[in-house]
């Protein structure tokens, strides 16, 4: 636990640094992605994230999308400390949560996503996902895996936050493909 606790604040600290706001045009490859991947769905159900800390804002993004058939979501924490996903509008009320981060109100229907965008503070080779040490993406992608269902999970980062290897546990939820402002990572073995 402690070598992740360093790895975090060194990532934090090198993202607070090097940040820097990402072109929309980037994200046509992962948009493009999505669309072809769940071409016969009638709706796709994209969960976001609302940045801090310097994360990669993908807000706009999907905010300027004309394609009604992509559904934004924003995760909401519940009063268990799990994660729910809503429906989200770039005109939504929105209410502070317990980290200062942004959240739809709590009242609002939840969806299960086709593709949750998550956000991280570093990555490794083999799609591990370093996050802020809550566990609440790991704890969401973890149940629903087990009950069979089928969500595909993006890491969203900067190409710097790439790590030699990270340390992990039983806990940790590999994702299935990392996204960068240079395009999806493709490993090399």
């Amino acid at each position: 636990m402690k070598v992740k606790k360093k790895l975090r604040k060194k990532f934090l600290s090198l993202r607070q640094k090097k940040y820097f706001d990402v072109p929309y045009e980037k994200f046509s490859p992962l948009i493009n992605y999505i669309k072809k991947k769940y071409k016969s769905k009638k709706k796709i159900y994209i969960a976001i994230y609302y940045p801090s800390n310097y994360e990669i804002n993908l807000l706009n993004v999907f905010n300027n999308l004309k394609e009604k058939r992509l559904i934004t979501l924003l995760p909401i924490i519940n009063k268990n400390g799990l994660l729910n996903f809503v429906q989200w509008d770039y005109q939504d009320i929105m209410i502070v949560n317990k980290y200062g981060i942004p959240e739809p109100l709590h009242t609002k229907k939840t969806f299960l996503p086709d593709v949750v965008l998550a956000p991280l503070i570093a990555f490794d080779k083999h799609n591990n996902r370093l996050g802020y040490g809550k566990g609440y993406y790991d704890k969401y992608l973890n149940k629903l895996t087990k009950s069979d269902k089928k969500i595909e999970a993006i890491g969203i980062g900067f190409s710097f936050q790439q790590y030699e290897k990270l340390p992990t546990n039983e806990f940790d939820f590999n994702l299935d493909n990392i996204f960068t402002d240079k395009g999806f990572i493709r490993w090399k073995f």
